[in-house]
């Protein structure tokens, strides 16, 4: 009787979920540019065959680590949709959003922000497509809070969320070089703003 095992699929010797976990810590502390195909097959713990048999090549690695930085984000983008307090829920999304990049005393700031900072004409439009699709998605989530303030007009929750979307980006990496009393004084100035 001829053994069926020569003519099984090899099985994956990893979980792809937790390597792509590694790879994106690793994204996230180096930036797309500076991640090599021998950084990834050593943080991932996985050869180069395996990474381009399960995920296509870097930028497919790339794409899933930021579904999956997404889907770690996503606690507190639930407790902002959840907190029903508007622009407070928003401020609390910020000082929430630092204590989520902390990494020492610094952060390692936002994966999305850290790519668009290295984005170029010739990026892949896949990165760029989830880079934008992230970006849409935070902006319709600060409007929807915005309008729980029934005296503000379309053109200003409009105005509002795309100030408060780049607040964001410069919180994100302001995370990286500054100290939280210093990062807790732009806070408080963005909210002064917002009435």
């Amino acid at each position: 009787m001829q053994s069926s095992i020569g003519t099984m699929a090899r099985k994956k010797e990893y979980i792809e979920e937790e390597v792509i976990e590694k790879a994106m810590n690793l994204f996230w502390r180096n930036g797309y540019e500076n991640t090599s195909m021998h950084m990834l097959e050593k943080e991932m713990g996985i050869n180069k065959f395996s990474i381009y048999s399960s995920f296509g090549n870097k930028n497919g690695v790339f794409i899933e680590s930021l579904k999956c930085y997404r889907q770690k984000l996503n606690a507190l983008i639930v407790k902002l949709k959840a907190s029903g307090n508007g622009i407070t829920g928003i401020q609390e999304y910020f000082y929430d959003f630092i204590e989520f990049t902390k990494e020492t005393e610094f952060g390692k700031g936002c994966l999305v922000t850290n790519t668009a900072n290295e984005l170029r004409e010739e990026t892949d439009v896949n990165i760029k497509d989830v880079l934008s699709k992230f970006t849409e998605d935070i902006k319709a989530i600060f409007a929807e809070c915005l309008r729980q303030d029934q005296n503000k007009d379309k053109e200003t929750i409009e105005e509002q969320a795309d100030f408060l979307l780049i607040s964001m980006f410069g919180l994100s990496s302001a995370t990286r070089i500054f100290t939280k009393k210093q990062l807790d004084n732009y806070i408080t100035n963005i909210f002064k703003h917002i009435a």
